[in-house]
């Protein structure tokens, strides 16, 4: 009788120890998230300033490869196509990258994700416009007025980059309360199901013990 005793003190004490189990570490988006906002930063930018408005290519302000030549504009669209495979590069290891995550249990709150997304859309707007606007000056956002339209570039990169920042921490902490709130509860049941357990042997126990003359 002390040795059955004995061991339903042993079940009860590790059924309380798995309650108080520390969750497992999730994987961070943030890599793959960042990612996929320079990709998609750079289709936006190749599709819509370089292809539909036309309004420059990668070496439109070098002049030696004036849009306006067949050699020129041959050069150009080479060298549009070699910025759009990086970028293009950049959102497929972005894309690879989350789905590793998601596979090792990562969280996938929109507003987390969205806000990564548009702070490397933001960080890539910035890099192009210091590097290749006003350092290299390989082009600008338009040549009929230079300097409002690279300084509106580098204010929507600076806009972009802190409210995605911004936006990802809100969702981030979103998703941790989330999960501590989703765990809790989790571990209220557990608790409440080995509780139970107890109850039951306990008492079929009892009555074993009230049989026995």
């Amino acid at each position: 009788m002390e040795k059955a005793t004995a061991a339903e003190a042993r079940s009860h004490t590790g059924s309380a120890s798995v309650t108080e189990a520390a969750p497992a570490h999730r994987p961070s988006i943030a890599a793959a998230g960042i990612l996929l906002g320079i990709g998609f930063g750079g289709f936006f930018d190749g599709i819509l300033l370089h292809q539909i408005l036309q309004w420059h290519h990668m070496l439109t302000s070098t002049g030696n490869h004036p849009a306006t030549t067949v050699a020129g504009l041959e050069d150009n669209t080479l060298a549009d196509g070699l910025f759009h495979a990086l970028t293009f590069v950049a959102a497929l290891i972005g894309l690879t990258l989350l789905w590793a995550a998601v596979r090792q249990g990562a969280a996938l709150a929109g507003r987390h994700l969205v806000g990564l997304m548009l702070a490397g859309w933001g960080a890539f707007n910035l890099v192009e416009g210091i590097v290749d606007h006003q350092i290299l000056t390989v082009h600008h956002v338009n040549s009929d007025n230079v300097m409002l339209w690279d300084v509106v570039f580098l204010i929507l990169g600076a806009v972009l980059l802190l409210g995605g920042v911004a936006l990802a921490r809100s969702g981030a902490r979103a998703e941790e309360e989330a999960l501590q709130a989703s765990m809790k509860k989790q571990l209220e049941l557990t608790k409440q199901g080995f509780d139970e357990q107890r109850e039951a042997s306990d008492k079929a126990f009892q009555e074993r013990l009230e049989r026995e003359p």
